[in-house]
C-alpha cells in the first residue's frame, strides 16, 4: 500500500477519536468523511485540526514521537539501541534496507499527515459555516504541520513527492520534486501560517501552533538553507518575546506547559495507562533493575565539559552486569498519573544557537558568543574565550548544539548533513560510512507502487 492509498485509509477511518477532548470541548464525528461533517461549523472544523495533532502522537514508535527523536539519533554519534533489533541496527551501522519498517514509518507517516493537512484546506474553502478567523486559524495551523513534515522528509530522504492537494488520481504517481522546490513549498507555508496564526496559542496549553511556532520553524529553515539574516531575524523575534523564558532549571524545561518550550505534543493514549511521553516510555527502564535499551556512545559522553550540569540532569546511568553505562535522560517518567511531562518539538534555546550560527556566518562573533554564552551560562559552564576565529566559534556553536538538542528530533545527524561535516565527523565512530548513507533510502512499498520513484543512490 502506497502512502497515498494509507493516507486516504487514514481518513476513512475515525479522523479524531475521543481523546481530543483535551484540544477542544466536543466529541468528533465517528463514522463520517471528514470532508462531509466536520467542516458544519467552528467547533468542528476545530476538532478535526485536533484530530491531526492526536494522530502526530497518537501511538509509540511513530515519525511523530519516539522514531523521530530516536532514529536518527542512532545514525549519528548519540546513542544506539543495544538489544536485538534489525530496524533500529540498520540506523546505526548505515546499512538500511529499503524494506525496514521504520524507514516505512518514516515516509508513510509525514505523508499521512500532509493529506490530513490537505485534507483541511480544501475542507475549508467549502465551509460557509465556519467563521472567517477560525478558518483563518486552523489553515495556519495544517499548513506548519505540513511545512513540518516536508521538513523532515526533505532532510531525510532528499528530493521527495510534493504532494499539496488530495487528488488520488494525480498523487499516486508523483515523481520526487527536486529539494529546492519542496524547501520553497516548506517556505511559503510557513510565511502563509505565520501570518494566519494568532499571537495567543489557540488553547491553554502549548500543544498547537500559534505565531511564534510558524516562526521558529522558519528561523530553522532558513538557517539549513544558509539564509543568516532572514534566520537571525525570525530566531530574534521569539528571544526578544517575553512568552518565552530559558528556564534556569534544567529538570523542569521537559515538563508540560514548560515556559521553554515552544511547541509540545500532548500524548494522547488510550493503550498504556499513565504514559506522558512516548520517548519516556521508550527510553526508562520499567523497573529499578531493567536494562534501558539505550545506550549513549563513549565518545558522546567525553563531549562535554567538566562541570556542565547537562551531563548530571540529562543523562542517567545505569549498571548492568557490573559495566556502568549511560542513557539519555530528558524524559524522568515512564509512566505517571497525572500527566507531568509532554514531548517536545521545539524549545526557545534551539533559537539561540538558531541566531548565534546566524550571526558568526554573517561575522557579528560578538553577537553569536553572546547567544552561545546564554546556552552554556545556562548549564554552569565559562563563557566562552573572546578571541575565537569565526572558524572556532562555528565549531563551538555545533558543539553546543551537539550537547544541547541530543536526542531531539535528530539535530545532531541534520546538522552534521547540511554543514557537510557528517563524514569527516562520524567516520571516527563508524568507520564504513559513505556519502550514499546520507540519504535514508526511499521505501520498498512505495517504489514498487508508484514507479516513478527513483531510488537514493547505494540502495538499488
Amino acid at each position: 500500500m502506497n502512502f497515498i492509498k494509507y493516507s486516504i485509509l487514514l481518513l476513512l477511518v475515525v479522523l479524531v477519536n475521543s481523546s481530543c477532548k483535551k484540544y477542544v470541548d466536543i466529541p468528533p464525528p465517528t463514522n463520517q468523511l471528514v470532508q462531509q461533517l466536520v467542516f458544519s461549523d467552528d467547533k468542528t472544523a476545530t476538532a478535526t485540526v485536533a484530530g491531526l495533532y492526536s494522530r502526530l502522537n497518537a501511538f509509540n514508535s511513530s515519525f511523530g514521537n519516539s522514531l523521530g527523536n530516536f532514529l536518527p539519533a542512532f545514525s549519528a554519534d548519540e546513542f544506539r539501541y543495544i538489544l536485538n533489533a534489525a530496524s533500529f541496527d540498520e540506523f546505526a551501522q548505515h546499512s538500511i534496507s529499503s524494506s525496514n519498517t521504520n524507514i516505512k514509518s518514516l515516509w508513510d507517516n509525514p505523508y499521512a499527515y500532509i493529506y490530513h493537512a490537505n485534507a483541511i484546506l480544501e475542507g475549508l474553502n467549502k465551509a460557509p459555516n465556519v467563521s472567517a478567523a477560525t478558518k483563518t486559524q486552523l489553515a495556519g495551523e495544517a499548513k506548519f504541520i505540513r511545512a513540518f513534515c516536508y521538513f523532515y522528509l526533505v532532510n531525510y530522504f532528499g528530493d521527495v513527492p510534493l504532494v499539496m492537494n488530495t487528488d488520488f488520481a494525480v498523487n499516486t504517481s508523483l515523481p520526487r520534486s527536486p529539494s529546492a522546490e519542496v524547501y520553497a513549498a516548506v517556505i511559503k507555508d510557513l510565511t502563509e501560517a505565520q501570518a494566519e496564526l494568532n499571537i495567543n496559542y489557540p488553547s491553554a496549553e502549548r500543544t498547537r501552533a500559534n505565531k511564534a511556532v510558524a516562526t521558529a520553524l522558519l528561523a530553522r529553515v532558513n538557517l539549513y538553507m544558509s539564509e543568516w539574516a532572514k534566520a537571525e531575524a525570525e530566531a530574534t523575534k521569539l528571544l526578544t518575546n517575553t512568552t518565552y523564558i530559558l528556564l534556569a532549571n534544567l529538570n523542569s524545561i521537559f515538563l508540560k506547559n514548560s515556559t521553554e518550550a515552544i511547541l509540545q505534543w500532548q500524548t494522547i493514549n488510550t493503550s498504556t495507562a499513565g504514559v506522558n511521553t512516548w520517548e519516556g516510555f521508550s527510553i526508562i527502564p520499567a523497573t529499578p533493575t531493567s536494562n534501558t535499551g539505550y545506550y549513549a556512545y563513549s565518545n558522546f559522553l567525553s563531549a562535554f565539559e567538566p562541570g556542565d550540569q547537562r551531563r548530571n540532569s540529562w543523562v542517567n546511568p545505569i549498571t548492568i552486569s557490573g559495566t556502568v553505562h549511560h542513557y539519555p535522560y530528558k524524559y524522568k517518567l515512564r509512566t505517571n498519573t497525572p500527566v507531568l511531562e509532554y514531548s517536545m518539538v521545539m524549545r526557545l534555546a534551539e533559537q539561540y544557537l538558531i541566531r548565534a550560527e546566524a550571526r558568526a556566518q554573517q561575522n557579528n562573533l560578538t553577537g553569536a558568543k553572546s547567544d552561545v554564552d546564554e546556552i552554556r551560562k545556562r548549564a554552569s559552564l565559562p563563557i566562552l574565550p573572546d578571541n575565537l576565529t569565526k572558524e572556532q566559534l562555528l565549531l563551538a556553536i555545533e558543539k553546543e548544539r551537539r550537547i544541547e538538542l541530543f536526542a531531539e528530533w535528530g539535530h545532531r545527524w541534520l546538522d552534521l548533513r547540511r554543514t557537510g561535516r557528517a563524514l569527516t565527523v562520524l567516520s571516527a565512530v563508524k568507520p564504513g560510512i559513505e556519502a550514499t548513507d546520507l540519504l535514508y533510502p526511499i521505501p520498498l512499498d512505495a517504489t514498487l507502487t508508484n514507479p516513478n520513484l527513483v531510488q537514493n543512490p547505494g540502495y538499488n
